[in-house]
């Protein structure tokens, strides 16, 4: 009987790729600080068996467990894309970290360490030996090593710099002698660059004998001889147009190009404005040099908005794990100086101790006055130092934008200062009191508005972030001027 069964034929299994979610570094991160727990638990159960009972057996069944739960960790950390790695180290304690780190696959560690924040990096680099470090290092451009370079011993960076061919020891030491915050030490050496006089046949061919492009290649960068740049080619361009064209029959030669000195900030916002993927970076004679890619402003945009932040407060990046003394250190400083200030405020308000004590119902109101003046100057304060961020700010408008600010806020404070002023006649039941409140309160504001331009403008002009500490100095002198304002007025018209 001939077999009537189908042929088997081989099945080639399906690759389903893998899903990146920032929800599995959260998912991932719980499971960790689960089995972190269960290993403490197992080392106090084991240290009180070690001291009533036998050390051996205590020691056997501890070893079993801590290997078990270091097999877990491996699966669970190496299966993350190293980003969400960052992320989970960033959110451990130094102890933890550690533990961690060391648990980490080797092949992870270079892209580890370069997605992770400079205050966990140190430490990471700290805990790694020096053969760990040469082998993670070595698998680096010149432009990554460069960005770890403060960080590394200085006998790393010169055993890694035997390694390298000359021209990346040469891009090595140019992206190192670029001071941080320049285009300079973002800028990346990996690109594509031709020839203007060639077709775009041979582009292609030269392109398929590469093993891949650059990451964020949206366009080839058109060079001379003598590596002057004379326009870019982008991709599109390149796969539509006939294979016999000339590359400078349609490369683009209005093309926006960087200075490695220019300010990183300068370079995002150029990216942000004519929506940027890679930007050509050239030298004082206008010769190509590196480029800068989208991930790079990316970094720079987030790192500048994170700063911002925290010096609205006063306060410098810290880990959130560090030790309480270097924690009171970066925290201790402005809250002195906030300190002061409140206490300035407050003896301002004490000079009117008569006034106070024959119209008690002053107490209540005057936080009203110093509070709105606060808050008045710190929406203006915001929008200046966005507008500063972005550029936008120059002296040929700096008296603008004051009496801009100040006629906005008179309206605003003007229909506020009549609730006020009705809430102040409620519970006083005394014309003279509202009034004086409203006066006071349209004062402060104004004040409050000036002071929320000229703050950050004059930090600025002395050097400083005009960020830092503003909000700080604001509060003292709204608090400051809105008591002897209120206290002020109500000393003349209502004793």
């Amino acid at each position: 009987m001939a077999d009537e069964r189908a042929p088997q034929t081989s099945v080639t299994p399906v690759v389903v790729p893998r899903r990146l979610d920032p929800e599995d570094a959260q998912l991932a991160l719980q499971e960790l600080q689960a089995i972190l727990k269960r290993q403490e638990v197992v080392d106090a159960l084991a240290q009180r068996q070690r001291d009533t009972e036998d050390e051996d057996g205590s020691n056997l069944l501890e070893g079993m467990l801590q290997r078990q739960h270091e097999g877990e960790i491996r699966q669970i950390v190496n299966a993350l894309h190293p980003a969400d790695i960052a992320f989970i180290l960033e959110s451990l304690p130094v102890h933890e970290r550690q533990a961690i780190w060391q648990l980490v696959s080797a092949e992870f560690d270079a892209d580890v360490l370069l997605e992770v924040e400079d205050w966990v990096r140190e430490s990471l680099i700290e805990s790694m030996d020096h053969e760990d470090l040469i082998a993670a290092t070595g698998t680096m451009d010149a432009d990554e090593i460069a960005d770890l370079a403060p960080d590394l011993p200085a006998g790393i960076i010169t055993e890694v710099q035997k390694g390298l061919t000359d021209a990346e020891r040469a891009q090595l030491l140019a992206a190192m002698g670029y001071p941080e915050d320049t285009v300079g030490a973002i800028m990346d050496f990996d690109m594509v660059r031709v020839r203007e006089d060639v077709t775009l046949e041979v582009v292609l061919r030269y392109l398929r004998r590469l093993h891949e492009l650059p990451d964020h290649t949206d366009q080839i960068f058109v060079v001379d001889r003598h590596d002057l740049l004379r326009g870019t080619l982008s991709l599109s361009k390149l796969l539509l147009s006939e294979p016999d064209t000339l590359v400078n029959a349609v490369m683009e030669p209005d093309v926006l190009s960087l200075n490695p000195t220019d300010s990183d900030a300068d370079a995002a916002s150029a990216f942000e404005r004519y929506d940027l993927v890679s930007a050509p970076v050239v030298d004082e004679q206008g010769r190509l040099i590196g480029r800068v890619t989208i991930d790079e402003v990316v970094d720079v945009l987030q790192e500048d908005s994170q700063e911002q932040q925290l010096s609205r407060a006063g306060l410098q990046e810290e880990d959130i794990f560090a030790p309480i003394l270097a924690a009171l250190r970066n925290r201790a400083p402005w809250l002195l100086v906030n300190l002061c200030t409140a206490s300035t405020a407050s003896f301002i308000a004490s000079r009117f101790e008569d006034t106070v004590s024959h119209i008690v119902i002053l107490a209540f109101l005057m936080s009203i006055v110093a509070g709105i003046g606060g808050n008045s100057g710190n929406q203006t304060m915001t929008m200046i130092i966005r507008a500063m961020a972005t550029g936008r700010v120059t002296g040929a408008n700096i008296w603008l934008l004051v009496k801009r600010e100040l006629q906005v806020t008179f309206l605003v404070g003007t229909c506020g200062s009549l609730v006020a002023a009705t809430f102040a006649w409620v519970i006083s039941q005394s014309y003279a009191v509202a009034l004086v409140m409203m006066a006071a309160m349209v004062g402060n504001m104004l004040i409050g508005a000036a002071l929320g331009v000229l703050i950050p403008l004059l930090r600025d002009r002395f050097g400083k972030d005009p960020a830092m500490g503003s909000s700080v100095l604001l509060t003292f002198a709204t608090d400051s001027i809105g008591f002897f304002l209120f206290l002020g007025l109500a000393t003349v018209f209502l004793l």
